[in-house]
């Protein structure tokens, strides 16, 4: 696979209202750390919550509304993939990416199929954050909120 360098905006000019709020969802507090620290290098893109288990996510979604969670497939509590369809049955328009480790084929057409936008694998794909936020910055445009 190739990858290409992504035209990131000069963060001088990145407008409130061009911000993406980010929620990350993964029962281990390191892999949260380490996309924090990511995205953190991203202009236009902050978290702005996080959650280690399915109950706390949809609570913290709810709180916060962001433009895009995060959400890790096998944590405690439901599922990742449980959390997803609640999420996607109540947020039409959230942007929601799957992690996992587990790549296997069938975990991505399911999640897919239950209106996951993105699927990334944890032990390989995390280069791919400022291409991918690039990409759903495109999509948002018009939608993205204000930072209260």
């Amino acid at each position: 696979m190739n990858f290409y360098p992504v035209q990131l905006k000069d963060p001088s000019k990145i407008t409130v209202e061009e911000i993406m709020n980010v929620v990350l969802v993964d029962d281990s507090l390191l892999v949260r750390e380490r996309v924090a620290n990511i995205i953190s290098e991203i202009p236009g893109v902050k978290v702005i919550g996080e959650a280690g288990n399915s109950r706390e996510a949809i609570a913290v979604v709810r709180k916060t509304n962001p433009d895009v969670v995060m959400l890790d497939i096998k944590m405690p509590g439901e599922s990742g993939l449980q959390v997803l369809k609640k999420l996607r049955n109540e947020f039409e328009e959230l942007k929601i990416v799957m992690l996992t480790n587990y790549s296997d084929s069938q975990y991505k057409a399911e999640c897919l199929m239950h209106g996951a936008d993105y699927f990334l694998s944890k032990s390989d794909e995390f280069e791919k954050l400022p291409e991918l936020f690039s990409k759903l910055g495109k999509t948002q445009i018009g939608k993205l909120k204000k930072i209260n």
